[in-house]
């Protein structure tokens, strides 16, 4: 039997519907912050993410799906957004719209060869947000807010904000030679990466997971310590529009972010959640002034944030929320003979094009059977197609929950449905412990005082 790939997962069923609601919601706020999705290739050249994300960074150095095609073009499968994204803006020439700052939102799949964990897998999905065009401290915040209030809407509570600044270019290359500095003394006391980054990049040593509770770590400079007047006024800007917006912040020295092209704003968004244990970070982000420029396009201001999918499933999962999806049918048509099942299948496409769920038998189940799958699929209403009610265009409708059953012609069939599903009315059964009541004929069917049938096969 041919399995999935090692830190792959199928997703379907009820999960696959929480998946969905993700994004309805996504899609919902992004739409209320006037951003436009964007979706970008799975794969793009190698070259943009080397050059993009960074060759010191990990995605790169370890975890970069790299491969030559056909054609000897080396290809990299995307580990991240916004490289894709920037490569979008500078090749469009979206820099060049009157209309600026560009908003955008993304949500897709990237990979990463690593090793698969909890709350880690090889694929993921990630969707995240970005501002091309805009140096406004004021689109920092509202970056983090648009995400709070994602998180927030899904019903994740106890929202967590970590700030920082990495600041303006001198800022970053005063700190670096801090970090350069303080860490000489000590590098046979790091990991072997964190030995290789110190000429690289010393940034990442602060991020490394290995050394993550070395005290070293602990006492190394703060990014604060080193900020110019310029980039402390910005960050100190950030911070008041974050008040204004009524989003609690905690300042987070110890943030710098795993890759290369950040500079002044960096943030992570966390929750408590039980049992995610002392990783409680949901997604993060930042400014990213240079990496336009970088790629070969004009000068753009820009900042970001992304967030991983399976994650915030995971979280919705321990935090027990409870997702409104849609786990149930509208109407679930029946029949016994060909003549009704022709007409089902005329009128489950009139149903489905007028707007209603609705769902028919397909398998050649029997009319009890019918009824037990009507029941799996939690249909709100049923019915069971009738030549002699049909030939008088009429059908029986049954409301699921009270048991109740109408004749209704077929011209007010829409209308009726209309009516009833948009009352309010809770259609969810109760528990029945009442025993099977024989069948009296092949359509009409008795039903107890609880209001729940009990067919048997005619």
């Amino acid at each position: 039997m041919i399995q999935r790939q090692k830190g792959c997962n199928d997703i379907y069923g009820r999960e696959a519907k929480v998946w969905k609601y993700i994004d309805t919601v996504i899609d919902a706020m992004m739409e209320k912050y006037n951003y436009n999705y964007i979706r970008t290739p799975i794969f793009e050249a190698t070259e943009l993410f080397h050059r993009g994300v960074g060759e010191t960074t990990d995605i790169v150095t370890k975890e970069s799906y790299d491969f030559e095609d056909k054609g000897g073009r080396k290809i990299t499968l995307r580990p991240e957004g916004t490289a894709g994204v920037v490569r979008c803006f500078i090749e469009n020439k979206m820099f060049g719209d009157p209309n600026q700052p560009v908003k955008v939102y993304y949500n897709g799949t990237m990979y990463r060869y690593e090793r698969p964990q909890s709350g880690r897998d090889r694929e993921l999905t990630q969707f995240g947000m970005e501002i091309l065009g805009s140096n406004d401290p004021l689109s920092d915040a509202e970056i983090i807010s648009a995400a709070v209030n994602i998180y927030k809407m899904l019903g994740l509570k106890e929202i967590k904000v970590n700030i920082n600044s990495l600041g303006d270019t001198e800022s970053r290359d005063n700190y670096r030679k801090a970090l350069v500095d303080y860490f000489k003394p000590h590098i046979n006391e790091l990991c072997e990466d964190c030995q290789e980054r110190l000429d690289k990049n010393p940034l990442r040593i602060l991020d490394c997971k290995v050394d993550a509770e070395n005290e070293i770590l602990k006492k190394a400079p703060k990014t604060l310590d080193y900020l110019n007047e310029e980039s402390r006024d910005r960050f100190e800007k950030v911070q008041e529009y974050l008040e204004i917006m009524q989003i609690d912040y905690t300042i987070n020295p110890n943030i710098v972010r795993g890759l290369d092209y950040y500079n002044h704003t960096v943030f992570e968004i966390e929750a408590k959640v039980e049992g995610f244990g002392s990783n409680n970070v949901l997604g993060g982000g930042g400014r990213y002034n240079g990496l336009v420029n970088q790629l070969d396009g004009p000068e753009t201001p820009c900042v970001g944030f992304a967030s991983g999918i399976g994650r915030l499933v995971k979280a919705l999962e321990l935090e027990k929320v409870e997702v409104p999806i849609v786990d149930s049918v509208d109407l679930f048509l029946m029949y016994v003979n060909e003549d009704e099942k022709k007409y089902a299948a005329y009128l489950t496409q009139e149903l489905r094009l007028a707007g209603f769920i609705v769902d028919t038998e397909y398998t050649g189940r029997a009319l009890k059977g019918q009824f037990k799958q009507a029941d799996r699929l939690n249909a709100k209403f049923t019915c069971v197609l009738n030549s002699e009610d049909l030939d008088n265009n009429e059908v029986k409708i049954k409301n699921n929950k009270t048991r109740e059953e109408e004749i209704i012609s077929l011209d007010a069939l829409i209308y009726y449905l209309d009516e009833k599903l948009n009352s309010g009315e809770d259609f969810e059964e109760d528990d029945c412990d009442c025993e099977d009541h024989e069948c009296k004929c092949g359509h009409n069917h008795e039903h107890c005082g609880c209001g729940h049938h009990h067919e048997e096969e005619v």
